[in-house]
């Protein structure tokens, strides 16, 4: 049986990352009200779900990896466009009393952002690995790097103002074209 080492599940952690980080930085982009409370809620989201995807990945193991796997690209393709189009829309709206965090975006981006987690999970499940080690180092880097983002995010969107939520939703979308063409080997 393989065994996974420490390292290698740093790796894995920081490659799982890299989508909440980038959506981190979207949000950080149009994020107006609560800021500081805002980032925390967003990044414990993410986390939380980067934890429970693995785990729900290695309970479910090889029954229905084959199904899962093959829907997970469409999935959080269809979820960042849907939200990368609100955002978009929204940023022509001279709404200025925007909250900039509602619980359903919140939760699908958190789904969004995780989704490679479960399949993550599906191969933990088929290696030696520590799973209490495994998910929470898994989400201590996603709440570090969406804080991270968030942050960087905020910077940038300072200079740009209503452009940057137009530039967030692309983003987004983009994030989920890549995440649909890389299942096809086109990227």
């Amino acid at each position: 049986m393989i065994v996974m080492k420490n390292f290698e599940l740093l790796l894995i952690s920081i490659a799982l990352a890299m989508d909440a980080f980038s959506v981190s930085i979207c949000k950080g982009l149009t994020m107006k009200h609560k800021f500081k409370r805002n980032s925390i809620v967003i990044a414990l989201s993410f986390s939380i779900f980067q934890m429970l995807m693995p785990l729900l990945g290695y309970l479910l193991g090889s029954t229905l990896s084959n199904k899962l796997i093959s829907f997970n690209h469409l999935i959080a393709f269809i979820l960042l466009s849907i939200i990368g189009i609100n955002m978009i829309k929204d940023a022509y709206h001279d709404e200025k009393l925007k909250i900039g965090l509602s619980i359903s975006e919140l939760f699908f981006l958190s789904i969004a952002t995780s989704i490679d987690a479960m399949a993550i999970g599906i191969t933990f499940s088929f290696l030696n690995v520590n799973l209490i080690i495994a998910i929470t180092m898994i989400g201590i880097t996603a709440f570090l790097f969406s804080i991270i983002g968030i942050f960087l995010g905020k910077l940038i969107g300072k200079k740009f103002e209503k452009k940057s939520e137009i530039i967030g939703g692309i983003v987004l979308i983009l994030i989920g074209i890549k995440i649909l063409l890389e299942h096809f080997n086109l990227f």
